[in-house]
């Protein structure tokens, strides 16, 4: 028989053996055993965490012939076929491939035919975020009324990118990262059961590695017994295989960076390359020794932060003891300059440069761009004294906006008034776009394009029904007024919210001021607004 990869080996093959998503668990038992099953569901979380695991467990479950406390027996037919692929009533779909308007009409057109054995039939979804907008749309309604013996489970890690209209039509089950204790105890029973010895230390490391994913941490297990196949895993061995460098080399960098010592820095970055670890690692896990580092020092005992820093006894006294050559701001500073750097240098060609800079950076404080104390405090004064102005406005009501009598004229000190655009309503669908215009910019990808967003206002055109962009930079206008920008901007807000809306974009004159003629929707949502012609406009 091939050799399987350990997360296939030693897939669940019920609820019992799932570990880290006991309230989600708990809560699908009790529906299968209360026979109050769903008719759709939704599973997101990261990858690695039970996700695709769970949803094959339940299309087992709730087609087993003799469920055993809301679990699949494994022994019958049905579980049998499923747990194998060949069951007719469990449809895997990656809709990565799939994500198309005509999959979903086959799904609609096959969801008529009832099951050809069991109770139920199972569609799994899988990244279910990658469809279009139009399979989503398909789906809508085939996933509100389904037909009795049809179940359907979506799995996602972007839910973000799921319409709300799919949203209100499922269950949602949000899974966990698993914690590292979790992660390692299923470590040790799974080399147990393959009859191999390892280092709990080594485990514990190969567990934080897999960043709260199950199948991450197996996969790196994998690999590194591979590596040394017949021999004890120990914690030196999977610090070769990773790329990882040990402890003690932390806490002679940290030393060298307290004692300024720019040339020692370069010789000990010099023999971690040489000896082949990763620099991402490297810093990931300096990171994490500074942490620890924060948190002892700042704990008022060792006790209180044992559980929280995952290290012994004896290098939690070694960290406490070098935490007095520094205070906890300057550790502080140090974690988010290599915090900084962790999330630039994954993508950089020169890692260490990157990371040879930001070192020297750490210990030349004066290197880095940080703004005056004494601006940063007139800055704060004058926006605390604009807040407190806008407050005592609001206190003796919003000023009224003059109106110009026919018969007068304006004089030398008082400039003519100008026209401001009135609505007689706003609709409802206008009005919910705008609660959301905020989230809307903050999802896009274009760094560009929401940064020109983020600065222009919305509001309600002439024809009472259109969205308009007031735009004041030509730059800006040039870019939003293409069709082809325009329709990228209709699509983002129907995925959003699920509102088609008609599009406008128009330029501001520079002399003009957009608060002077217009009404921003933004600072209007939740206001009614109902204004008479003959009224004054509040």
């Amino acid at each position: 028989m091939a050799y399987q990869a350990l997360y296939r080996k030693w897939r669940p093959d019920n609820f019992n053996d799932v570990k880290g998503q006991d309230h989600i668990v708990t809560t699908l038992k009790n529906q299968i055993k209360s026979d109050r099953i769903g008719h759709a569901y939704l599973f997101t979380g990261t990858r690695g965490t039970g996700k695709t695991s769970i949803a094959k467990i339940m299309a087992k479950a709730v087609n087993c012939e003799h469920p055993v406390d809301g679990n699949p027996c494994g022994e019958c037919p049905t579980c049998k076929a499923i747990a194998a692929g060949t069951s007719m009533n469990v449809i895997e779909i990656d809709a990565a491939s799939n994500n198309g308007v005509d999959n979903i009409r086959e799904i609609r057109d096959e969801v008529q035919y009832s099951p050809t054995e069991g109770k139920y039939k199972v569609y799994i979804i899988d990244e279910v975020h990658m469809l279009s907008i139009s399979a989503f749309n398909a789906l809508l309604k085939t996933l509100e009324e389904p037909p009795a013996y049809v179940i359907f489970i979506l799995a996602t890690t972007e839910v973000a990118k799921i319409p709300i209209t799919v949203l209100s039509r499922v269950q949602r089950y949000d899974f966990h990262r698993i914690t590292i204790d979790t992660i390692t105890d299923r470590l040790k029973e799974l080399m147990e059961a393959e009859h191999i010895n390892a280092e709990e230390k080594a485990l514990r490391y190969v567990a934080k590695a897999g960043d709260g994913s199950m199948r991450d941490a197996l996969s790196l297990l994998d690999q590194c017994i591979a590596f040394y196949l017949g021999k004890d895993l120990k914690y030196e061995n999977v610090l070769d295989v990773l790329g990882a460098v040990d402890t003690d080399v932390f806490k002679k960098m940290l030393s060298i960076i307290l004692k300024g010592d720019v040339a020692g820095c370069m010789n000990l970055i010099e023999e971690i390359v040489i000896s082949g670890r990763d620099l991402v690692q490297f810093v990931t896990d300096f990171v994490w020794y500074l942490r620890n580092m924060l948190l002892i020092k700042t704990s008022p005992s060792l006790d209180a932060v044992e559980d929280v820093v995952e290290l012994s006894r004896d290098n939690m006294n070694e960290i406490a003891e070098q935490s007095k050559d520094i205070d906890a701001d300057t550790l502080m500073r140090y974690i988010r300059v290599l915090s900084e750097l962790e999330a630039d240098l994954k993508l950089a060609s020169q890692k260490r440069i990157k990371l040879e800079v930001s070192l020297i950076k750490m210990m030349k404080p004066a290197m880095e761009k940080t703004n005056d104390v004494g601006e940063l405090s007139a800055r704060v004064s004058k926006l605390e004294t604009e807040l407190e102005e806008a407050l005592a406005k609001i206190k003796n009501g919003v000023p009224r906006i003059a109106i110009r009598d026919e018969e007068s004229s304006p004089t030398k000190e008082e400039a003519a008034p100008v026209e401001k655009r009135v609505y007689k309503a706003v609709p409802e669908d206008i009005k919910k776009i705008a609660a959301s215009w905020n989230s809307i910019v903050s999802s896009i990808d274009n760094g560009l394009l929401r940064a020109m967003l983020e600065n222009e206002h919305v509001t309600l055109a002439d024809d009472g029904i259109s969205l308009e962009i007031m735009v004041q930079s030509l730059s800006s206008y040039n870019d939003l007024s293409r069709e082809e920008r325009k329709a990228e901007l209709v699509e983002l807000i129907e995925e959003r919210t699920g509102i088609k809306v008609n599009l406008l974009v128009t330029k501001i004159d520079d002399n003009d001021d957009f608060h002077r003629r217009y009404v921003d929707l933004k600072e209007l949502v939740g206001i009614d607004i109902e204004i008479d012609d003959t009224e004054e406009m509040i």
